[in-house]
């Protein structure tokens, strides 16, 4: 399906995997899980695969690791 076919506004639903996911239902853009924007999923580069959740670019990544306590050797 192009990005042009019958979900122009829909949210898609897709499987993070390592290094790459899997568009579950199709759409036209995921949100992002720190900021809450809308990200276009020919766009979509930053995700975590433990918790299911994109990303709108690498400062909102590192601080959703941040926020889960998964980086070694973080002060506290």
């Amino acid at each position: 399906m192009n990005r042009f076919e019958g979900s122009s506004s829909r949210e898609a639903k897709i499987r993070y995997l390592d290094g790459d996911f899997q568009i579950v239902l199709a759409g036209s853009h995921v949100v992002c899980g720190m900021t809450g924007k809308a990200i276009p999923v020919d766009e979509l580069r930053y995700w975590s695969v433990a918790r299911q959740e994109p990303y709108v670019d690498a400062a909102a990544s590192l601080e959703a690791e941040k926020r889960a306590g998964a980086l070694p050797n973080q002060r506290r």
